[in-house]
């Protein structure tokens, strides 16, 4: 009696990336970068922290050359230092450049929540509600990742809920500094539930159609991470200042050389 044929065999492909599908609109680089940069953001790579591309390049199964593509990506988005015969660093959080970042992030914003008040429905009353009980929630279990979560559920949500949602997209190109500071902030006594009095105060405005007081309160939280500016319990190693103007002659000078 004869074997009856094997069925062909289907030769398997080692994945590009662990956990991801490669396809030709999203490169291994791309990828990398990525997810490199939410290590970054969160925290768990800290600032200052050594970058190994050896590393990298071994846990995704790519060359060097994607990752060194990504690190350039981050490197211009000042989340990455490379030091010639020292390699490439976590960098650390510009505390002088918060200000800039926090002021264009609360431009937009706080016309996005004018707006919700304008507009918002029951529903978008409902999905804010439910955002501001989950950090009620993960504030009472000090949960800081799924507070920060929360946090951004917020202002998505108040985005989505404005009819404008690449808005929110657009912020967070240019807040990744202030959500690594963000994160320093939160051990810091009644942090947690002074950001939820906050966004209450924000959703307060929206649900009485007042979007005069929504744009003051939205405002108001966002700007008020700049108090936290020199809180004496984050290691001053995670964070660096602007360099001072020389002195010449117990003067400070300009560009000119003359005194100011």
């Amino acid at each position: 009696m004869s074997k009856a044929p094997e069925p062909p065999r289907v030769k398997m492909r080692r994945p590009a990336l662990p956990g991801r599908i490669a396809t030709r609109a999203r490169t291994a680089s791309a990828i990398i970068h990525d997810e490199l940069r939410d290590e970054i953001v969160s925290l768990a790579r800290k600032p200052g922290e050594a970058i190994s591309e050896k590393e990298i390049a071994a846990r995704y199964g790519v060359s060097r050359t994607p990752v060194r593509e990504a690190l350039l990506k981050l490197g211009e988005e000042q989340l990455v230092e490379s030091f010639p015969q020292s390699g490439t660093f976590v960098a650390r959080i510009p505390v002088d450049e918060l200000g800039e970042a926090i002021l264009v992030r609360a431009s937009l914003e706080k016309t996005v929540a004018e707006l919700v008040a304008e507009r918002r429905s029951p529903m978008d009353l409902l999905r804010l509600e439910a955002t501001l009980t989950a950090q009620d929630q993960a504030a009472a279990s000090a949960d800081r990742a799924a507070f920060h979560e929360g946090d951004e559920a917020f202002h998505r949500a108040i985005a989505t809920a404005a009819g404008y949602p690449n808005i929110y997209r657009l912020v967070q190109q240019v807040k990744h500094q202030i959500d690594r500071f963000r994160r320093l902030t939160l051990p810091a006594p009644g942090r947690m539930p002074r950001v939820i009095a906050e966004h209450r105060a924000v959703l307060e405005a929206i649900a009485a159609a007042d979007p005069a007081k929504a744009r003051t309160a939205m405002e108001a939280h966002l700007v008020a991470l700049s108090g936290y500016a020199d809180l004496q319990y984050i290691d001053p190693h995670y964070l660096v200042r602007a360099a001072p103007k020389p002195l010449v002659d117990g003067g400070d000078i300009n560009q000119t050389g003359g005194k100011l």
